[in-house]
């Protein structure tokens, strides 16, 4: 199987995580000046176990005159210091379509990608997928994983009422529809080898996953490795409910 990397700028700027003052801030100290500088974040979890005062985190300087930050939140260094998390709830969608296009997954191994965001009733799905010789198509919904307990990722690291209205929604799909429907977990970080709903932070979620299950939701997750470098798809892991 060919390599899926998917590259970082070269250019990162090394910092000292100081404080997260709303969702989408950061507040760090540059390692080669110790300025503190304010980062977009684009993760609304909680991730307080990784976001810990003192832990390395490496930005992107963007160059948009109208962004109110000048830099961006790219990877955290994980809790046991031995490797990264991704940081960007925007990558997991991007490293999804790789993994199709790409072959990488099994159960999608006679799918191709059509589009993203693809609208239907009231949500818009993130992958819109076809069956290989045209007619069948698929919804894919993805979500990004960072949270772990030993090596059992979970999802959410918070509760979110519209990640579980959306797996319901999957779940009528796959019951009541021409299309099939899968939940694909993009683990942003390698110490992930399976995954399972996080019930204790959100049970709503985690009846919503065991539903749509039972509907016939393909269930799918992978794992990627992560450095300064950029993230590589390691390999598939299980999802249970």
């Amino acid at each position: 199987m060919t390599t899926i990397f998917y590259p970082f700028p070269k250019d990162l700027f090394k910092a000292t995580f100081v404080e997260r003052p709303n969702r989408f801030i950061v507040r760090c100290a540059l390692a080669d000046t110790g300025e503190i500088v304010e980062a977009h974040l684009a993760d609304s979890g909680r991730l307080k176990e990784m976001l810990v005062p003192g832990k390395t985190i490496l930005l992107q300087q963007n160059n948009n005159p109208n962004r109110k930050t000048k830099f961006s939140a790219v990877i955290i260094e994980r809790e046991d210091g031995d490797g990264w998390v991704s940081i960007n709830a925007q990558l997991p969608n991007v490293l999804a379509r790789l993994a199709v296009e790409g072959g990488f997954l099994s159960e999608l191994q006679d799918w191709k990608y059509v589009r993203s965001e693809f609208k239907m009733g009231n949500s818009r799905w993130d992958l819109l997928l076809e069956k290989a010789g045209g007619g069948k198509r698929m919804v894919v919904e993805v979500k990004g994983a960072s949270l772990v307990v030993g090596e059992m990722g979970m999802f959410p690291d918070a509760v979110t009422a519209r990640g579980a209205k959306h797996v319901k929604e999957l779940a009528m799909i796959a019951r009541e529809s021409e299309l099939d429907a899968a939940l694909l977990f993009v683990a942003q970080r390698e110490d992930i080898t399976k995954l399972r709903p996080a019930e204790h932070i959100d049970p709503a979620f985690a009846e919503a996953m065991r539903e749509a299950k039972a509907a016939g939701v393909k269930l799918l997750g992978f794992r990627c490795a992560v450095s300064p470098e950029g993230m590589t798809l390691l390999d598939e892991i299980d999802v249970d409910v």
